[in-house]
């Protein structure tokens, strides 16, 4: 089975998250990581397992003007002002029977700064696809990060426990 992590990332700090991720699925699954600008619209057959995960904007997912902004104080041309992990889950063709998914997101520890993984599970949800668990959320320090003490250490145990929920015959995958 193959796993594919989509990543949407500013400041890096969101894509050492879907990297540890990948790491932790990596004994059990084929795993790679994409950014969200150069990721397919259609899930391969081969594909069991899809990671969705991006930075929280205004309490949930980014918008083109937040991403614009968080670019433009990034000072680095990572990351896509058109195409973020909103508008490619929008155009996102349906997503085959069995194919499981997960949604992960990075933001300021605060019970106000919302989840764009909660809101892109949603969204996945909607559209019929069938979410493995419950959305995950890692914390940065700053806005422009870095990822606080532990956080990728627990992406990386959060990426094996994927792995083994998605390789269990209940999940259809």
């Amino acid at each position: 089975m193959r796993a594919v992590v989509v990543v949407e990332s500013m400041f890096g700090n969101t894509r050492q998250v879907a990297e540890a991720i990948a790491d932790g699925l990596r004994p059990a699954l084929d795993a790679e990581v994409v950014d969200v600008g150069a990721a397919p619209e259609v899930i391969d057959r081969g594909v069991g397992l899809l990671v969705v995960g991006g930075p929280t904007h205004a309490l949930g997912m980014s918008r083109p003007t937040s991403r614009a902004q968080a670019l433009q104080e990034a000072g680095t041309p990572d990351g896509s002002p058109a195409v973020g992990m909103r508008e490619w889950l929008e155009h996102l063709s349906p997503v085959g029977a069995g194919v499981v998914t997960a949604t992960f997101d990075t933001r300021m520890k605060s019970r106000w700064a919302g989840s764009a993984a909660a809101s892109a599970s949603r969204l996945l949800h909607r559209r019929g696809v069938q979410p493995l668990g419950p959305a995950h959320s890692f914390v940065v320090t700053a806005k422009a990060g870095p990822l606080a003490a532990g956080e990728l250490d627990r992406a990386r145990a959060w990426g094996a426990e994927l792995a083994q929920l998605a390789r269990t015959p209940a999940t259809g995958a």
